[in-house]
């Protein structure tokens, strides 16, 4: 059986491994030292309140915890799972013993999630390390398959059951090295014509383009063409808002630390979406803003900094951003399905979204509608583009194989430390782990890419559909027996004739 660990967000060493805890039917915190640890941490979290999470972390972690990671690091990377799960509500207490709390929490953006309190021996009432990980929706009835072969059926029947409750429509892809062992799909790509997905159709990655954004930059980086400790001004000389140009670094945009913001919001509601079609097209709904903190001295999700490093993209390597990318890492991946089309230009097989979140509000229990006023003409360099399961799976072969990086930036962009900066990261992780994700209204994408694993999970609803099933297919991947044994096709075959990655050019 494959060793699990932890698949829930992209920066991921303070938090390892997978729990595997019996139940309990506590609904409350105990009431000792770790449980009131627990509670204050919990607080925090939901708060994302950083001052409460540095104190957590010096007075309910081990002594010498700022040694293994700084502090800042430590509270940087949990607002960065707050992002991604939201708030977390107690559903019960799954284990608490003299070494282990074990808390299972509804999560308000992604499921259920298994958070586990691993206490010091040592020093009583500390804690050694804070475990995360996805967790089975108690009593859902979705039965884990015990081997490889036993897993595609499994995840039809999944598949089946989310999209006849309404929770699921699109595809999912899973592979262990460069056999593809899943490969099923369920629902409708366009409910207007009843026209189904299918294994290749095309779906919206929301902020998954920002993955292939920081490789750019990374490419460029790795080439001398620009360090990541420019700022905006020398770069974009004629950027229009002085205080983003001289205080905000490349790096600072890559690692959401600028303190620029969001674009979404009343202008973005209130453009005409058509008028979005390039990265320059987005700067009339943030460029004018102030920073909302000293660059680099917080860190806060920002949409608008990832537009500005697809300027920085083009200003350095001379093309449109779009071109960059299509050349320079679609290319090479052999993703030929995927660009950042156009919304009035007609494109094959292509899913239209579907939302219950309109006019301000959810609309839970009615039909969904077409997520067309909602989304920009094209996507920009923050998210929005298209890619198919079977693309992602080659884009993964090729960045773990090095064919869009070097060995350094390679690492880097898998979670290990900079190149030539190695305290700035953990180290890597080893198998290297990668888990990233994007969702909107009618938009959800899901890719984990975690040693020799990979799971693609994309989706036309609303956010959490397509990372739902992706973190529970990832769980039943990493756990089936044969996972490292004979594959259930050939080396290199998937199915529907899908070539190993990067057979193609584009």
């Amino acid at each position: 059986m494959r060793a699990a660990r932890t698949a829930l967000v992209l920066l991921s060493s303070l938090f390892l491994c997978r729990s595997s805890a019996a139940q309990a039917p506590a609904a409350h915190l105990p009431d000792t030292l770790a449980g009131r640890c627990a509670g204050a941490y919990l607080e925090a979290f939901n708060g994302e309140d950083e001052a409460a999470l540095r104190t957590f972390f010096e007075t309910c972690m081990v002594k010498d915890f700022p040694s293994r990671r700084p502090l800042k690091d430590a509270v940087a990377m949990t607002l960065g799972i707050r992002a991604q799960t939201g708030r977390l509500s107690l559903e019960r207490v799954s284990t608490s013993s003299e070494t282990l709390l074990g808390l299972l929490l509804k999560s308000e953006k992604d499921g259920w999630v298994e958070l586990t309190f691993r206490l010091s021996t040592a020093e009583p009432g500390r804690f050694e390390g804070i475990l995360f990980d996805e967790a089975e929706l108690p009593g859902s009835g979705e039965a884990r398959p015990e081997t490889l072969s036993a897993l595609p059926g499994a995840v039809s029947a999944l598949l089946k059951s989310r999209w006849e409750t309404g929770e699921f429509s699109g595809v999912v892809l899973a592979a262990v090295g460069d056999r593809v062992v899943v490969h099923e799909c369920a629902g409708l790509a366009d409910r207007s014509f009843a026209v189904p997905v299918t294994r290749d159709t095309k779906f919206n990655l929301g902020s998954i383009n920002k993955l292939f954004t920081r490789i750019a930059v990374a490419q460029l980086a790795e080439k001398g063409r620009l360090s990541l400790d420019d700022t905006v001004g020398k770069i974009l000389p004629d950027y229009p808002n002085p205080e983003v140009a001289a205080q905000v670094t490349v790096r600072h945009l890559l690692d959401f630390t600028s303190g620029m913001g969001d674009f979404f919001g009343e202008k973005f509601d209130a453009i005409p979406k058509d008028r979005l079609r390039d990265n320059r097209d987005y700067l009339s709904l943030f460029a004018a803003d102030p920073l909302q903190f000293e660059p680099g001295t917080s860190r806060r999700y920002s949409n608008a900094g990832y537009v500005v490093l697809g300027l920085i993209v083009e200003k350095v390597s001379g093309k449109s951003y779009y071109d960059y990318i299509r050349e320079n890492i679609y290319g090479p991946a052999g993703m030929t399905d995927t660009d950042s089309f156009e919304a009035d230009v007609p494109v094959a097989n292509l899913a239209e979204g579907y939302t219950r979140n309109w006019g301000g509000s959810e609309h839970a229990g009615e039909p969904p509608r077409s997520n067309i006023y909602s989304r920009p003409a094209r996507g920009s360099s923050a998210g929005g583009g298209y890619s198919t399961a079977p693309d992602l799976f080659r884009f993964a072969g090729a960045l773990k194989a090095g064919r869009l990086l070097g060995p350094d930036f390679t690492r880097w962009v898998l979670g290990g430390p900079e190149p030539g900066r190695p305290e700035s990261g953990p180290g890597g992780q080893e198998p290297p782990s990668l888990v990233v994700a994007g969702g909107a209204p009618g938009i959800h994408a899901f890719l984990a890419m975690e040693g020799d694993l990979v799971v693609v999970s994309l989706a036309n609803l609303d956010p959490p559909s397509a990372g739902n099933v992706g973190r529970k297919v990832l769980n039943w991947l990493r756990n089936v027996e044969g996972s490292s044994g004979d594959p259930v096709r050939p080396a290199g075959e998937g199915p529907k004739g899908i070539p190993p990655p990067g057979a193609g050019a584009r």
